[in-house]
């Protein structure tokens, strides 16, 4: 989805759905890769260039 709409889980873009880094620079609404985060096991990876995900601190 675009950055400057918001997640298909929410109904109005802002605070609810920020947007959220990757150590690997790739950003996605929170909602997004919290579930794709999930969805990965045993090591979650970036759906965009499939290094290991990890949040950026």
């Amino acid at each position: 989805m675009a950055f400057d709409g918001c997640c298909p889980d929410c109904k109005m873009p802002g605070d609810d759905c920020p947007l959220i880094w990757g150590a690997c620079n790739h950003a996605f609404h929170l909602h997004c890769i919290l579930k794709w985060v999930n969805s990965q096991s045993p090591r979650p990876h970036c759906p965009m260039c499939r290094r290991e995900w990890k949040f950026r601190g």
